[in-house]
């Protein structure tokens, strides 16, 4: 029976760099008095998240829309220039160190696949930066829902023509991912816990992992 080993992207394989990029974007307007950066991002995080929970919108909108609420919610005047270097940017972000090498791994016993919420042009660039082929590509885009909506991980498996028993599914996000797939009947499930946050035993079963350099071994690769 065919086993495939699916990965959130932005954050498990590929080094999302979308707080420290908009520190760079708004640079020129950081010095306002009382601003405070962290909460600022954490606020940025908060309104992403958010916006996925919504009707479906391609992501470059989602970015440009929590973007400029985060922003006035703080002060900070917003351009449409703002959002645009973010859409940009995220092409550019390639893997984490251990990524290529353990997919390689993988990729003598499974298939391997991305379920990302992002657009397919988006994601390409990224996807290409890993240098490795995956079997599948799976968006939101395609989908016409985000993760953590049930219907994006529905999608991937009828796109992929599996059942979710014959699913691995590794990722960093908790919201995104572990939470709306504790019930969905996987094969198993993947932790990768890359800032050693805190997990739950409520959305147990899972195995737990620092990055992706361990996956092979705890996959029998």
């Amino acid at each position: 029976m065919r086993e495939i080993v699916t990965f959130d992207a932005y954050g498990t394989l590929i080094d999302f760099q979308l707080g420290p990029t908009t520190l760079k974007v708004l640079a020129d307007r950081l010095d306002l008095d009382g601003l405070n950066v962290e909460e600022f991002l954490d606020d940025f995080r908060v309104m992403r998240f958010q916006a996925v929970l919504e009707a479906y919108r391609p992501y470059d909108e989602v970015l440009h829309s929590s973007l400029e609420k985060a922003m006035r919610l703080h002060g900070l005047p917003y351009r449409s220039s703002d959002g645009d270097a973010l859409v940009e940017a995220v092409p550019t972000f390639g893997p984490f160190p251990e990524v290529p090498g353990a997919l390689r791994a993988l990729k003598s016993r499974y298939e391997i696949a991305i379920i990302s919420n992002t657009n397919d042009d988006m994601i390409k660039h990224n996807v290409a930066s890993i240098g490795v082929e995956f079997d599948h590509v799976i968006t939101a885009q395609q989908a016409g829902a985000y993760k953590p909506d049930r219907q994006t991980f529905e999608h991937a498996c009828k796109a992929m023509d599996v059942a979710p028993a014959q699913v691995i599914h590794t990722a960093q996000g908790w919201e995104y991912d572990l939470i709306p797939t504790r019930d969905l009947g996987l094969k198993r499930r993947v932790w990768i816990n890359r800032y050693g946050r805190p997990g739950s035993t409520d959305y147990q079963p899972y195995d737990e992992l620092r990055d992706l350099s361990g996956l092979p071994t705890l996959l029998d690769c």
